[in-house]
C-alpha cells in the first residue's frame, strides 16, 4: 500500500506515486497532470524560498493579467467561444474581449499562461480564420501585470 501525501498545488490527498516529481531533492505527488504542470512552471510559489513561506502556504492568490492583441478582431461567435472555453478553466477569473484585444485575468496559483495558451490552441479549429497564426502573434506581443493577494489589477477597466 502506498503512503498518502498532500498535493502542494490543490492540497488534495493523493498516493505518493500519483504524477510524481522531484524538486530540490524533495519528492512531490499530484492529483493530476495539470497540478504537476502548474507546480513545475513555478515551484517556488508552492515551496517558498529559504526562510520565507510560499504564497500558497500563506493562502495568497497571485493575480495576473495577460493582454493579447490579435491581428484581426474576433467576430461575435468567436468572442463567445473564447470566453466560454477560458471561463471553464479553473483559475480564470475574467475575460474581456474588445475589438482586437483579449484581456485575461487569472490566478497563477491555479492556472498558468501556458495552460491558457494550450486551451486557446485547442479551440482553434472551431475559431477558423487562421486562428493559430493570430494567436501566436498575440502571445508574442502580450502585456502582463501582477498583484499578489488581490482580486483586482490596479486602475484597470473591468469587463463583465
Amino acid at each position: 500500500m502506498y503512503k498518502l501525501v498532500k498535493d502542494p498545488v490543490c492540497h488534495m490527498v493523493v498516493p505518493e506515486t500519483s504524477f510524481p516529481t522531484e524538486y530540490e531533492g524533495i519528492r512531490y505527488a499530484f492529483c493530476s497532470a495539470q497540478c504537476k504542470e502548474r507546480f513545475l512552471a513555478n515551484p517556488h510559489l508552492y515551496t517558498g524560498l529559504p526562510g520565507q513561506k510560499a504564497p500558497a502556504q500563506q493562502g495568497k492568490q497571485i493575480i495576473k493579467r495577460r493582454s493579447l492583441v490579435l491581428s484581426v478582431p474576433l467576430d461575435a461567435k468567436q468572442v463567445e467561444l473564447v470566453k466560454k472555453a477560458l471561463l471553464e478553466m479553473m483559475g480564470v477569473i475574467e475575460i474581456c474581449i474588445e475589438g482586437d484585444k483579449i484581456d485575461i485575468l487569472y490566478d497563477l496559483m491555479q492556472v498558468t499562461a501556458e495552460q491558457i495558451a494550450d486551451k486557446l490552441a485547442l479551440i482553434g479549429t472551431e475559431l477558423g480564420g487562421r486562428w493559430m497564426d493570430r494567436l501566436k502573434r498575440a502571445f508574442i506581443n502580450y502585456e502582463e501585470e501582477c498583484e499578489i493577494g488581490s482580486l483586482e489589477v490596479a486602475n484597470r477597466k473591468r469587463c463583465h
